[in-house]
């Protein structure tokens, strides 16, 4: 099976009225997904560099009737770039966006500065084993030192479909 949004996001624990950050959130199968689940008390922060995805983005929230999508163009590489407050989110979602992220550490910080003490993050990415992935991969342990250094404990890892595999952290 491909990489299940539903079934990832499961395991962040979302709740109603919870505020998730879905950086480099793309077309969106991951704020759709979270926006289901923190109801209309919620919010979800979609941000990505590229306008035009946000852009669809909004269409498809607005096709859903999830009127709690909030996107965002903002750049989750630098430091303040999302345009998010300091711990302005309950989660944070990171998904196939590690393997073309050029200053991963400043991404990991910044993950790290919208989040609430105690906030988790879901981190989905390219398994070194797929062949349909990218060329150059993010492996899950090099994900996890990033997390760490970053100021997040590991909280479980798991398989996240056949060609990705799936980290939640907890901000320390």
């Amino acid at each position: 099976m491909f990489s299940d949004p539903a079934a990832n996001i499961a395991k962040l624990g979302l709740a109603e009225g919870m505020k998730v950050a879905d950086l480099g959130a793309g077309s969106g199968f991951y704020a759709i997904e979270a926006a289901k689940k923190v109801g209309a008390s919620g919010r979800v922060y979609a941000v990505d560099v590229q306008k035009d995805l946000l852009e669809r983005l909004r269409s498809a929230a607005q096709a859903a009737g999830l009127h709690n999508v909030e996107v965002v163009w903002g750049n989750a590489e630098k430091i303040g770039g999302t345009k998010l407050r300091e711990g302005a989110a309950d989660r944070a979602i990171v998904s196939n966006v590690l393997f073309q992220v050029a200053a991963p550490d400043d991404f990991a910080l910044e993950a790290k500065r919208i989040l609430k003490p105690g906030g988790k993050a879901l981190v989905v990415d390219w398994s070194e084993a797929s062949p349909l992935g990218p060329k150059t991969v993010f492996p899950s342990m090099k994900a996890q030192a990033l997390f760490e250094k970053s100021g997040f404990a590991l909280e479980q890892s798991f398989k996240a479909g056949d060609h990705h595999y799936g980290l939640v952290f907890t901000r320390t």
